[in-house]
């Protein structure tokens, strides 16, 4: 559910993500830019399988914490961002939906863009999150695992 007169929208959900109601929810009428980054669940592994399929697992509220966090830093570093929204899927996520959404408004697109990418890249290095790739006839972990970091480090 989108919250009302908000300005930070933090997800994880086993239902597939609303791209266009996120960036819709993070437009306002001051706001000239509005940056939306999705990752998408693509067929490449580094274990050479052709994937048909990701599942992401985490912990509801520890997941939630730590995307609130990046928030809490892009708005020190980006003062002038507005709306930011973050949302990540758990569970199976066919290929080519989104497993991730960042959507970001700022009154520039300089300060929006930046904002945006900090906040998947801090979410990839921040948030606890494992994926298992899935391919015909098997499964594994992926082996993409990074060290976790703190929202600022990253």
């Amino acid at each position: 559910m989108q919250p009302k007169d908000e300005v930070d929208w933090i997800a994880v959900s086993e239902n597939p993500l609303a791209c266009e109601d996120i960036a819709a929810w993070v437009s306002r009428p001051h706001c000239g830019a509005v940056v939306t980054f999705l990752g998408t669940a693509r067929s490449s592994s580094t274990t050479g399988h052709d994937i048909i399929e990701l599942v992401y697992e985490t912990s509801e509220s520890l997941a939630t914490t730590r995307m609130a966090e990046v928030v809490r830093v892009a708005r020190e570093r980006w003062p002038s961002v507005v709306a930011v929204a973050l949302h990540h899927r758990v569970g199976s996520v066919a290929l080519e939906q989104p497993a991730v959404v960042v959507a970001v408004s700022a009154p520039h697109r300089h300060e929006a863009f930046e904002a945006a990418r900090y906040c998947i890249d801090a979410v990839k290095k921040s948030v606890p999150m494992w994926k298992r790739e899935v391919w015909e006839g098997g499964s594994a972990w992926s082996q993409e695992a990074q060290t976790m970091v703190e929202a600022r480090d990253a």
